[in-house]
């Protein structure tokens, strides 16, 4: 296979991270770095282009093949799962997934089945499946800090990294369901077919996180 080795970056942050961990191998990223608005990048040094993409969509193109590896969060994982392979957690990117309510409320009480908004349904659903509570989930694309003070939810299953959004919206942390980090996945066929050039690199990668 001639084509470059290619691996879908979730823009961003993570997109940051990655590019700085290629530095550290060596590789030349300016190509990333002074990319205006292309969103498929050489890397130079190496047998590699860079995909730039939405997390989901990582996830999307690594599973499909179009792409043979791909960085994305825990959390986009957990979500969408699907069939690759999880070879390294590159330690970046890191977070909880957590279940807040407002200050004070006694969540678990009473029986009444509650209602949990999350931009992460099945996250939620597994969670909750997992201790063998019943709840109402409801999908929200923005601030779900928004939905417990609209009194549209009993709680929220989010991403936290320092906390202070629910603190500044009288929330708090109640539970920790996962932590969250950066994640190198793998096409499954790419893996058979490019596992000489794949398992260089992941050395390299686990030599320089």
């Amino acid at each position: 296979m001639n084509r470059p080795l290619r691996i879908a970056l979730t823009k961003g942050r993570l997109e940051k991270d990655t590019v700085a961990v290629f530095e550290r191998i060596g590789y030349d990223c300016s190509s990333v770095h002074e990319k205006g608005r292309k969103l498929i990048l050489p890397i130079g040094g190496a047998n590699i282009e860079v995909v730039l993409a939405k997390a989901n969509d990582v996830i999307t193109y690594v599973e499909h093949g179009v792409c043979d590896a791909g960085v994305v969060g825990k959390d986009t994982i957990m979500e969408m799962q699907g069939k690759y392979f999880e070879l390294v957690d590159l330690g970046f990117g890191k977070c909880r997934f957590a279940l807040a309510t407002k200050k004070g409320a006694d969540f678990f009480g009473g029986y009444d089945i509650k209602t949990i908004a999350s931009k992460y349904p099945n996250v939620a659903r597994n969670y909750f499946e997992s201790i063998g509570m019943d709840v109402e989930i409801v999908k929200i694309e923005g601030s779900v800090e928004l939905a417990p003070l609209l009194e549209l939810a009993d709680g929220i299953v989010d991403i936290v990294e320092t906390g202070t959004t629910l603190k500044e919206n009288g929330l708090e942390v109640v539970r920790e369901i996962a932590p969250i980090s950066a994640r190198f996945i793998v096409n499954t066929v790419s893996l058979k077919l490019r596992q000489q050039e794949i398992e260089d690199l992941v050395k390299l990668i686990k030599a320089n996180i």
